[in-house]
This record gives C-alpha cells, sequence and structure tokens, in this order.
C-alpha cells in the first residue's frame, strides 16, 4: 500500500515538473520567435505584461524544481525518522511552490496540489487529511489566475497563445487546459486512495488474503506429510483406508480454500471500482467458508460429499459451480445424460473428478474458462474437464491427479490428462448398471 502511495506521489511531482517546464518553455520559445519576426512592438501593444527575461525565467523555475525533487527523494528515504525535519522540509517545499507560481503569473497553479498531497500523506489523523484537503482547494482557488490578476499586472500565458494562428491557438488552448484537468484528476486519485487506505479497508482484504495463504501452504504442508503417513501404512496393510482419508480431506478443504482465496482476489481488484459489489463478494466468500466448515465436519465423520446426502448428482456439481462464482473463473457444464444417477460409489468419484479438476485449473492454472463436459457412449460415462490457463508442457503426478486417478481405476476406468493448450482431463467410467466391483 506504502508503495502505491509513494508512486502516486512521483508521478504527480514529476507531471507538474514536466508542466511548468513545459510553459517556462513555450514562453522562451514564444518570445524569440516574436523577437526573430520583429512583431515585438506589435506584441507589446496587445498585452498589459510580461517576464522581464523569459530565459532567466526558465533557469530560475529550473532550479527551485530541481530542489523540490531533492527535498522530495530526501524526505521518502528517512524510514520515517526525523519527522519534524519532515514537516519543516513540506513547509520550505509549500513557499518554494507559492514561489514557483508567482514567477508564473499564476498561470499554473498545480504544484501545489503535489505539496499538499506530500502533507495528507504524512498526517497519519484522518479528520486532519480533511483539513488538508480543504486547504488545498482554498490555495488553489486563491492562487488561479483569474483571481490573482484582478489587481495586479501579470503576463498572461494566453496572450502568447493568441500570438499564433487560430488552429494552433485551439491546439495549445486544449493542451494548457489539459494540464490542468490532469493535475487535478491525480491529486483527487490521490486524495481518494489515501482517505480509503487509513480507513483500513484495504489493509484488512490484504490481512485476510495474507491468513488464508498461510492456512493453504499449511493445508499442501499437511498433504505432503499425509501421503508420506499414507506410504508407511502402505506396507503395513492399510494402504487402501489411508489413501481414501487423504482423498476426501484435499478434495473438501483444498476445493473450498481455492475458492476462497480466488474469491479474495477477486474482492482486492474490485475494492477501489465498486466498495457495494465487493461486500456482496465477500458476503458469498463468508457463505462459502461456513459450507466448508460444515463440509470438513461431515467428511471427516463420513468421508461423504455432504450435497450428495441431499441433493442428486447433477444439482450436486451444479451447486459445486455456482460456490466459484466468488471468482472470476467462468464455469460452463454441459450434461448431455438423461439420468445422471448412479451408485454411491460411482457419483462419488464423478463429483471428485470434477472437483478436484476445478481446483487444480483456478489454484494452478489461474484459468479464466472452464468447460465440463459429459455424455453417455455405448456403456461408458465420458467425462471432459478443460480450461484455458497456464497448462504444463510436463505434467508431473502431483496430489489431485493421482488421485483422481486411483478413484476412476477402482471403477475400472481410464484417465488422461493433456497440457499442452490449457489443461484438458479426460475420464471414461464403465456403469455398472446395477454390478458391482471389488
Amino acid at each position: 500500500m506504502k508503495k502505491t502511495l509513494r508512486t502516486m506521489e512521483y508521478a504527480i511531482l514529476a507531471y507538474n515538473v514536466l508542466v511548468v517546464l513545459a510553459i517556462c518553455v513555450f514562453i522562451y520559445l514564444t518570445t524569440n520567435k516574436i523577437y526573430r519576426e520583429y512583431e515585438a512592438a506589435e506584441f507589446l501593444e496587445k498585452v498589459e505584461a510580461i517576464p522581464a527575461s523569459p530565459k532567466r525565467l526558465l533557469f530560475t523555475i529550473a532550479l527551485l524544481l530541481l530542489y523540490l525533487v531533492i527535498s522530495f527523494m530526501i524526505r521518502e528515504n528517512m524510514k520515517g525518522r526525523a519527522a519534524s525535519y519532515k514537516y519543516i522540509s513540506l513547509a520550505i517545499d509549500f513557499l518554494i511552490s507559492i514561489l514557483i507560481v508567482y514567477l508564473l503569473g499564476f498561470n499554473y497553479n498545480g504544484i501545489l496540489l503535489w505539496v499538499f498531497a506530500n502533507f495528507i500523506a504524512y498526517i497519519k489523523d484522518v479528520n486532519a487529511k480533511y483539513w488538508i484537503i480543504g486547504l488545498a482547494i482554498v490555495s488553489y482557488i486563491g492562487t488561479d489566475y483569474g483571481i490573482a490578476a484582478f489587481n495586479r499586472h501579470v503576463f498572461s500565458i494566453s496572450s502568447y497563445i493568441g500570438y499564433y494562428a487560430t488552429p494552433v491557438q485551439r491546439y495549445l488552448q486544449g493542451i494548457y487546459t489539459a494540464f490542468t484537468s490532469i493535475n487535478i484528476i491525480l491529486f483527487l486519485l490521490f486524495c481518494v486512495y489515501t482517505i480509503l487506505m487509513h480507513l483500513g479497508t484495504l489493509n484488512e482484504v490484504e490481512t485476510l488474503n495474507k491468513k488464508l495463504a498461510v492456512v493453504n501452504q499449511d493445508l499442501q504442508e499437511a498433504n505432503i506429510e499425509l501421503i508420506e503417513y499414507a506410504n508407511i501404512k502402505e506396507k503395513m496393510g492399510e494402504t487402501k483406508e489411508r489413501n481414501r482419508l487423504a482423498r476426501e480431506i484435499h478434495d473438501t478443504l483444498g476445493h473450498t480454500l481455492t475458492g476462497i482465496s480466488a474469491g479474495i482476489d477477486a474482492s482486492i481488484a474490485t475494492i477501489d471500482v465498486a466498495p457495494t459489489e465487493t461486500k456482496k463478494q465477500l458476503e458469498m466468500i463468508s457463505q462459502v467458508t461456513r459450507e466448508g466448515i460444515n463440509e470438513v465436519r461431515r467428511s471427516v465423520n463420513e468421508l461423504r460429499p455432504d450435497a450428495l446426502e441431499r441433493l442428486s448428482l447433477d444439482k450436486a456439481i451444479h451447486k459445486m459451480i455456482a460456490k466459484f462464482s466468488v471468482t472470476d473463473t467462468k464455469i460452463i457444464f454441459h450434461n448431455h445424460v438423461s439420468n445422471l444417477k448412479f451408485d454411491s460409489d460411482e457419483e462419488d468419484t464423478i463429483y471428485r473428478v470434477v472437483q478436484e479438476s476445478i481446483t487444480n485449473s483456478v489454484r494452478h492454472g489461474n484459468a479464466k474458462n472452464i468447460v465440463i463436459e459429459m455424455k453417455e457412449e455405448a456403456s461408458d460415462l465420458h467425462i471432459s474437464i478443460e480450461d484455458d490457463g497456464n497448462g504444463a508442457k510436463e505434467i508431473k503426478p502431483g496430489f489431485g491427479t493421482r488421485h483422481i486417478r486411483e478413484r476412476v481405476e477402482r471403477l475400472k476406468g481410464s484417465v488422461s490428462f493433456d497440457g499442452s493448450n490449457g489443461f484438458k482431463t479426460q475420464v471414461i467410467i464403465p456403469i455398472r448398471w446395477g454390478k458391482t466391483y471389488d
């Protein structure tokens, strides 16, 4: 967050330095052009005032801008120490900026907004920030050319623009107006971002995401330990039951945490532009979390998906897909099977295959679109899960893909993986029609 704030300060400073120098260079070049074309007398009759020396003006303002840049860089690299120096240097920056505005004949006062942006960044109290914003607005209006030139003879950049032909005048006036408008927009964006950051909204979401990442890492480590434990028990004749337990824990908790993690990433992306939508997103994440907790408790007790206990396989899959609506991943499910109803172990396998494939696509593949298709061919059920994610040139057997293969092969089926273009999982499961397998 602080890095982003600093980047915005650098951007506003760089923009104002370029604009001020551009105005000075324009005045200098236009003055030289008037002298070269021997139209100085005619030009002087039309204007109330001109700079004493455009060249000296350019050189003086360039030095003042250099001081502001150096002062800002020193202040930013003090890492929180010498707070009194920071405020003193900011006060000097303010005076320097007023001098620049005066030397420019009040034709551009945007540099003041950059100084006030620095004040806003360093002051911690939110109410004080509002006062600074108000003071910035008053100072900006008070140094406007129209007000400052009311009782003073100051030169006008519009007079220099008016020296050129009409088409060029419109072009130059448009650029000059854009300079002011863009600077105001940058300052407003900076103020909004700063206030939001100090209200804590972004920090809370980021902290939640970091905690979730730690939990997800712990889960992966737990899965690795569980695999090692299963290998030991395999030598003792308990491989089958241990692998079954590992699959259920991985499928249930891993799927839930992946959905929550992707949902929070989406919330971070929308918090600045759509706070209301972000709130709805977080409410959905909260609901998914509660359902995930219930699913874990039920899995430990019964090791069967809770959705399959209450719903048909078709509805259970749709409910699983709906949970991923908190992410920016679009999932399409095409079911070409007229009656998607099988024995409990077949339904468990189909459900877990789809669940693990979606989880892998979101967690590892960063997929934006996932297409699931089921169809019946002869006496077999064909399942295809395809995404547009990162893919994998070399597919290494992981915890999830190995469990998919183990589940399918227990039903005497086959499975294949293809990571050449996105990632595609193809499963073929023989339909038993009332028969049972060992």
